[in-house]
This record gives C-alpha cells, sequence and structure tokens, in this order.
C-alpha cells in the first residue's frame, strides 16, 4: 500500500520508514501522520520484522507539524482549532508515538538535519536515535507559538537530560546541536552526515539480531524504573528474570557461550 509523504521499504529483515516530503523539509502533515501510523501498524503484525530504521530524506528529518496544510478537517468545521488539534492528536498523533514504543522490534531514527517540534517527539520514541553532524534539535513550541511541546517530548527530553535543561530548552528556544545533543545524551552518536545513513543501518542490522522481545523488555524496564523506588525496582527484576530464564531465546544464549559462538536468536 502507498501513503503519501512517507515509504516503506525492506533491506532483509530490517524495515527502512521514511519521512518523504522534502520540499516541506518533511513537516508533519495530516497525511505524512496517517501514512506513518497505518505502516506502524502494518510493521507490528509482520514477524518477518527484526529491526526499523526510521530517516528522511533530504536535509532534514522533520521541521515540526505542517502549519500551512493541517486547516481543520472537512466535517469539523463546528470545532475550535484546539478543539480540532486535540482530537487529530488522540486519534493520530499519539498513537503514532505509542505504536513506535509498542513495536515489537528496535527502532533506530537516523536525523540527516533539523528535528523541530513534533519532529522532536517522533525521533526520541526511537530506541537508539543517531544523527549527522549538521543536525539540531529546536522547540519553537513556547517562545514562537505559545503552546507545550508535544508528542511526547515533554516526558521523553526530561527522561534523557534532566527538568532543568529540557525547561530551558523549551522557554528559549535555542537550537540543540547533535554535536552537544551526543554530550547531553538525547543522541547515542554524532556521525559527519555523509556516514549517516551506512551507521544507522549498520546498527538496524546488528539490533535486527537480538532476541525476541528484546525492545520491549528494555523500554519497560526503564520505564518502570523511573516510576519505581529500589526496592520495586529490584522486584521488577526479579519478576522478569523468572519469566525470561525459562524462555529459548535464554537456552540458546548460554549454549552459544559455552561454545564460544555468536547466539543465534530466532523470531
Amino acid at each position: 500500500m502507498e501513503h503519501r509523504h512517507v515509504t516503506l521499504k525492506r533491506d532483509g529483515d530490517i524495515a527502512v520508514v521514511t519521512l518523504d516530503n522534502p520540499a516541506r523539509r518533511n513537516a508533519l502533515s495530516r497525511d505524512m501522520q496517517h501514512g506513518l501510523l497505518a505502516i506502524i501498524h502494518e510493521l507490528r503484525e509482520d514477524k518477518s520484522v527484526r529491526a526499523v530504521l526510521l530517516t528522511a530524506s533530504g536535509n532534514a528529518f522533520c521541521a515540526g507539524a505542517d502549519l500551512a496544510g493541517n486547516a481543520i478537517p472537512a466535517g469539523h468545521e463546528h470545532l475550535s482549532r484546539g478543539e480540532a488539534t486535540q482530537k487529530v492528536m488522540e486519534e493520530v498523533s499519539n498513537p503514532i508515538i505509542t505504536g513506535l514504543r509498542e513495536l515489537p522490534v528496535p527502532v533506530v531514527c537516523a536525523i540527516p538535519g533539523v528535528a523541530a517540534g513534533a519532529g522532536v517527539g517522533i525521533a526520541l520514541a526511537a530506541d537508539i536515535v543517531v544523527a549527522a553532524r549538521s543536525a539540531y534539535f529546536y522547540l519553537p513550541f513556547i517562545p514562537k507559538l505559545g503552546i507545550v511541546p508535544d508528542l511526547g517530548t515533554t516526558w521523553f527530553l526530561q527522561q534523557l537530560v534532566g527538568r532543568g535543561r529540557a525547561a530551558a530548552l523549551t522557554l528559549l528556544g535555542d537550537r540543540l546541536s547533535a554535536e552537544k545533543a551526543e554530550q547531553w545524551g538525547v543522541v547515542w552518536a554524532c556521525m559527519d552526515d555523509a556516514d549517516l545513513a551506512d551507521k544507522a543501518t549498520q546498527l538496524a542490522r546488528q539490533l535486527a539480531k537480538l532476541p525476541a522481545g528484546a525492545a520491549l523488555e528494555t523500554r519497560r524496564a526503564y520505564e518502570a524504573a523511573s516510576r519505581n523506588d529500589l526496592r520495586a525496582q529490584l522486584q521488577y527484576e526479579a519478576d522478569r528474570q523468572r519469566e525470561l530464564l525459562d524462555r529459548p531465546e535464554f537456552d540458546e544464549g548460554v549454549r552459544a557461550f559455552l561454545e564460544k559462538r555468536e547466539p543465534r536468536f530466532h523470531a
């Protein structure tokens, strides 16, 4: 199925999802959102996919919401601009973020240029984020528009950099360069622009070899840690080990260790 302004291609067991409207710097139009959400649903059901690479065409990842192309949809003219936007967020935008976080496979996001506005939330929903050296993050919400960051940006950013830095980036609207984003732990690695595609693909291939469920287990463990005290988290870890040690993936890992080889996990 073809989707407007977003593409899905396969590279073996890796699904490559590309935001594809470079003339608009991949601004997040409603068409793009619907296409991205449909692809996420498709990937969730495709057992042959072992990793996802999310990236964008052109020299920008996503310039944020398409303010010129996101008019109140037909049939909703009775709603205010805020009411119509909330409806779209609840039905489409927010499910993109939760859908990425609920994919059973790891997600790598490669940022070739600016990630602004809502594009920040989409990027940070990935498990591992890598960025071209020319890339940067930009939150224009408060200083330019008087609205709060959305698509999970407030949750992800505070988890990654702490409340003080997150609040300052939000209030000041300063650009966060890829190099500083690497220093602050927002991205896993910053690299030369020409190397981004190859290195992001290498990461996706490495992640595709992980045991089934590895991405979900990792996300859930750290999300639990963010709300638990130490005793509760210790119990969480014990509960998960009780189940995971009885799975075939652990048996294969032990055999591989004893045989001095790399484990071979199956979907």
